[in-house]
């Protein structure tokens, strides 16, 4: 049983050791990167090697080589201290100035696109050290995903939320149809025209129907979905170059207008305006680094507006 082997043997040193090692390829640059001599790192690996039942590193002209078992095993010790490191950053006193902690939020990119320029304006002048991640989730994942802790804030139009999580409304949002300026459609935008048209669709499943063709539908009418791709950025450099049309956030695509010249009407039917949340776990506010960030996420002065799938 898995629930009952002794780990009180293993060092949780030895695991920061073989990252070193398995980054390194190399037992003196190991050493010199852990403040170690070089035979305290290959004493190190002789540990492992009990420890785990595998020669792990190979010697090499060149320094040393992993193993299969020493690949397979990467992944999950790269998370192991990821947790650990995590832990112990939550536990100290949070300075923004000197922190070194990396934060993950979940957004898609036409969110990251309007949203992170300002924020990370701020963190470069106040918290020079941090990391940022972004990671692209479907909306069904994000809660889950925030309960894992795989990110620690989510940017999307999240409502009813259940009582563990904590959001903040940032702005809202619509969405309006986008084409290549000169495309004769925008000089009369009507919804047969619309209708006509080849779209192309963001989906990150490639799934060639979004909350548009609901809208649609319940009116008794379709469109063509032409292309579906996977970015709200790849949409716009597609409508920029072809025939094709796009319903897109109105803030992505005023962003990027002049530079894409493309522009953007009301759509010929009633869409749904979306607000946008920060929301995290309000068992992650009690960590200073993510409540932290979601001050800083919030908008002051001029609200901005992005956008939703």
């Amino acid at each position: 049983m898995l629930n009952e082997i002794d780990v009180s043997r293993v060092d949780l040193n030895l695991l920061v050791l073989y990252e070193a090692v398995l980054e390194e390829q190399h037992v003196a640059r190991a050493a010199k990167r852990l403040h170690l001599s070089a035979s305290a790192v290959s004493h190190g690996i002789r540990r492992l090697r009990q420890t785990f039942n595998d020669p792990l590193f190979l010697k090499h002209p060149k320094g040393v080589v992993p193993t299969a078992r020493a690949l397979a095993m990467a992944p999950d010790i790269a998370q192991i201290l990821a947790h650990v490191r995590q832990v112990v950053a939550s536990a100290e006193v949070f300075d923004p100035a000197r922190s070194q902690r990396r934060l993950v939020i979940g957004a898609p990119d036409a969110l990251a696109l309007v949203t992170l320029p300002r924020v990370l304006e701020e963190i470069e002048r106040t918290a020079p050290g941090m990391c940022i991640g972004v990671q692209n989730l479907q909306p069904a994942e994000t809660l889950a995903a925030l309960d894992a802790r795989q990110i620690d804030v989510a940017l999307y139009p999240l409502d009813e939320l259940p009582p563990r999580f904590e959001a903040r409304e940032l702005f809202k949002e619509e969405f309006v149809v986008t084409a290549r300026a000169g495309h004769k459609l925008m000089k009369r935008l009507t919804l047969a025209g619309y209708c006509k048209a080849r779209h192309v669709l963001v989906s990150t499943t490639s799934e060639p129907r979004g909350f548009v063709d609901d809208v649609l539908e319940q009116r008794g009418f379709s469109r063509k979905v032409a292309l579906t791709v996977p970015t709200f950025m790849l949409a716009l450099a597609v409508i920029a170059t072809s025939d094709m049309i796009g319903t897109l956030p109105r803030s992505l695509v005023e962003l990027h207008a002049k530079r894409l010249n493309v522009v953007s009407r009301q759509a010929p039917f009633e869409l749904t305006v979306s607000t946008i949340r920060a929301v995290t776990t309000k068992v992650a506010m009690q960590d200073r680094a993510v409540s932290w960030l979601m001050d800083m996420l919030q908008p002051h002065g001029n609200t901005v507006r992005s956008g939703k799938r």
